[in-house]
Formats: C-alpha cells, structure tokens, sequence
C-alpha cells in the first residue's frame, strides 16, 4: 500500500472521532505486515484520563484481532507537524521496530512528513529488550 492510500485511509478515519472537548479530531491508520490495514480516531471523555488517540484505538483494534506485526502508521490531524504522542509512540513500541516502523503525519496527501518510529521515540522503554535506544 503506498503512502497516499494509507494517508487517504486515515482521513476516513478521522470522520468518526470523537472530539466535543479539544475539538482537535485525529484519524489513524495502521498498516500490518500482512497487509490489513486497522483504522482508529480519538475518543475523548470528560475524564480526560480516559480518552484514547487515534493511533492506541487503531493498535489496540488490530492487536485484539491477533495483529502484531506492524509497518507504517499514517495519523492525519489537519496539522502535518503534529506527531503521535508520547504514549501513543510508547504503545507502538511494545510492538514495532524503532528503526523500520515509518509514521506518516499528515494535514493532506500534499503536506505530510515521515519519519521512523525511532526518530520521534529513541529511548523506547522495554522490559525485554526488545525496544532499542
């Protein structure tokens, strides 16, 4: 799947968020290695602490589905500087390569970034060793 296809699926994606209190509506989609694509949007609640992003509901949709091998994840915001957050990149470093998972922030298939989990996340936390630093 090319980059576009995966941006284009995020977009869709981000129609279902659920924003009444930032108003800031993230869409995600996560690519697994076999090809599926899982897609998520952020649900917010008025305990803050309970809202979920974008990029956790697309992992956590996939993972409970038996997924657990992960290529790229496109997140588009409206804003192509606005990358995953620290617990968001936490989360898929449970389960990708810091130097070959590729996250593509985007605000449209015209202005988007890309760069390796590893870039935005160097000093993953890891309680076997897998995530490296």
């Amino acid at each position: 799947m090319s980059d576009e296809q995966l941006m284009q699926k995020a977009m869709e994606a981000r129609k279902f968020a659920y924003a009444p209190y930032s108003r800031f509506s993230v869409g995600a989609a996560l690519l697994a290695k076999n090809g599926t694509v899982y897609l998520g949007c952020n649900i917010e609640n008025a305990s803050f602490g309970a809202t979920c992003c974008a990029e956790r509901t697309a992992l956590f949709k996939a993972v409970s589905e038996g997924c657990r091998e992960f290529s790229a994840i496109a997140v588009y915001s409206g804003n192509a500087d606005t990358v995953p957050c620290g617990i968001c990149l936490q989360a898929l470093a449970e389960f990708c390569d810091l130097s070959e998972f590729r996250v593509i922030c985007t605000s449209d298939r015209q202005s988007y970034r890309v760069c390796t989990l590893g870039e935005l996340f160097p000093h993953a936390f890891a309680l076997d060793g897998k995530a490296e630093d």
